[in-house]
């Protein structure tokens, strides 16, 4: 007798749905599944077996043979179990076809029968919507994470049994009823604020214009000045998230199976802060089929490289393409696949290797070629491709001690939201969010600038012998900060604080 039943595995950060054709028939008894598998899918036979014998149901001995299509596509999730047994239980007529019909099975089985939650619920069921499909069978932790997508019904399933009663009509299950709490969007609570961070205003002004631009930030500065302390603030000051933002950064977190048990939609934007012995590949998303790295996991979020020169060559020189295309092709035997990668990059970094050169206080004891070699590990390119260079200094005692609160995140966000709002209503055509997304061309038909403008941007061009990606940053950089003064034209103000965020280190822009 022949069955078929639907289930799903994840490829990138994109669900695929499965058709798992079931055939059994007379002759040497057998269990066969074919269809590019993985280990754990060539496993789920011994799971299915069992599971279903505890589930007290007996089945006879025969040939069973089970094809998971199509058949290109390497097939590496636990969850394809609950849909391979009820596909089976539908072959051998304990439950009927047509109670399957127009339903995707998407859970891992224990021996005992019941079920467990898988990764990657969020884009399987998205795909399953895609796909027409109206109902969707999950262990009961993954049904939170399933209910954030609309129009389709959602039951959580604890058992295979469970299930059975529930296809066989003995005893329903009740769809699922969406939390409001925990499908909505923006701004949790977060507890760092900028009200804690004494003096610094030129580096938080610097985070203000890459808040409010999506602007990359290089700060440099002597030990214990507040740089890391002011780029894990950043996420206080930015704008919150869409909805369809944060529901690409639950997808790409469902994937990698760090979204918390029964979790909803991620409200926060991500910021990871990966050690400077981090390898390349889990920066930049690896494995036999790749799964996403730092790169993505920082997606509609902050990447915070600390110590930047200490991380090795061949990892930093690998976020050029994430930096300029906003996502990242990984190509390994098994697959090639895209990953979004659309972040804002904070790093930070010492002078030299004893970290005070150029301190007014401190004497630096090393040498030239020393301090040439430090900042070396750092190429042209990637440096080009970091809008704001700024030189964080060492704080001093009286506004250590200043009884003056500093101002707080709520009143910079403020400012740095009403920005976005312009950027927003300018970019809504092209489909961008903010500034630092503009291409060339962009630039050319939103960027108006004074003559004045122009004037002191062609002296510094000359002057400065800079790339045309530079000329391009500096633009996006006085865009946004125009954008915080709500002036509809660029001004030589604007340009002159941009070129200065942009070489404030003191080296070549």
């Amino acid at each position: 007798m022949f069955a078929k039943t639907y289930g799903s595995t994840t490829f990138g950060v994109n669900g695929v749905l499965i058709d798992v054709e079931v055939d059994v028939s007379f002759g040497f008894p057998g269990f066969d599944i074919v269809g590019l598998l993985d280990t754990a899918v060539k496993e789920s036979k011994e799971r299915v077996r069992t599971a279903i014998k505890n589930s007290g149901i007996k089945i006879k001995q025969q040939k069973v043979t089970i094809n998971l299509a199509p058949a290109d596509i390497r097939k590496d999730s636990s969850g394809l179990d609950l849909p391979i047994a009820v596909g089976l239980l539908a072959a051998y007529g304990v439950v009927s076809q047509e109670s399957t019909d127009g339903a995707l099975f998407a859970a891992e089985l224990s021996l005992e029968g019941e079920t467990r939650a898988i990764r990657g619920i969020l884009p399987i069921a998205i795909n399953a919507r895609e796909h027409g499909i109206k109902r969707l069978f999950v262990a009961e932790e993954n049904v939170n994470e399933a209910l954030l997508v609309d129009d389709i019904e959602v039951y959580g399933v604890r058992s295979l049994a469970g299930l059975i009663d529930h296809l066989t009509g003995k005893e329903k299950i009740t769809a699922s009823v969406a939390d409001e709490t925990l499908s909505h969007g923006g701004q949790a609570e977060i507890e760092e604020d900028f009200a804690d961070v004494q003096g610094q205003f030129l580096a938080k002004r610097a985070l203000e214009v890459a808040a409010a631009g999506g602007h990359n930030v290089l700060m440099v500065g002597v030990p214990g000045a507040g740089k890391t302390m002011l780029a894990r603030r950043l996420n206080s000051i930015l704008p919150d998230m869409t909805k369809q933002e944060a529901l690409e950064v639950t997808k790409i977190y469902s994937i990698a199976g760090m979204l918390p048990r029964n979790g909803g939609l991620i409200k926060n934007r991500p910021f990871r802060s990966p050690h400077h012995t981090t390898s390349a590949a889990a920066i930049i998303g690896g494995g036999t089929i790749p799964r996403p790295g730092e790169v993505t996991l920082s997606h509609n979020g902050v990447l915070f490289l600390d110590e930047l020169p200490e991380f090795q060559k061949s990892v930093l020189e690998v976020l050029r393409q994430p930096l300029e295309d906003g996502e990242v092709t990984v190509s390994r035997v098994n697959a090639t696949l895209t990953f979004p990668s659309r972040l804002l990059l904070v790093a930070a970094m010492n002078p030299c290797p004893c970290g005070w050169s150029g301190d007014k206080d401190h004497h630096c004891t090393c040498s030239a070629n020393e301090i040439k070699r430090y900042t070396r590990k750092i190429s042209g390119p990637l440096l080009d491709r970091i809008d704001i260079h700024v030189r964080v200094p060492r704080v001093e005692y009286k506004d250590l001690t200043s009884a003056k609160r500093a101002e707080p995140s709520e009143a910079i966000r403020a400012r740095v939201m009403a920005a976005r709002e312009i950027q927003l209503s300018r970019l809504a055509p092209y489909h961008l969010f903010c500034n630092a997304q503009m291409s060339h061309a962009l630039i050319k038909k939103t960027c108006r600038l004074t003559e004045k403008a122009q004037s002191m941007l062609e002296m510094v061009f000359e002057k400065m012998k800079l790339s045309a990606r530079s000329y391009d940053r500096i633009i996006k950089v006085a865009r946004t900060i125009a954008d915080l003064d709500r002036s509809d034209d660029i001004n030589d103000k604007h340009i002159g604080e941009a070129i200065q965020l942009r070489n404030d280190m003191g080296t070549e822009i």
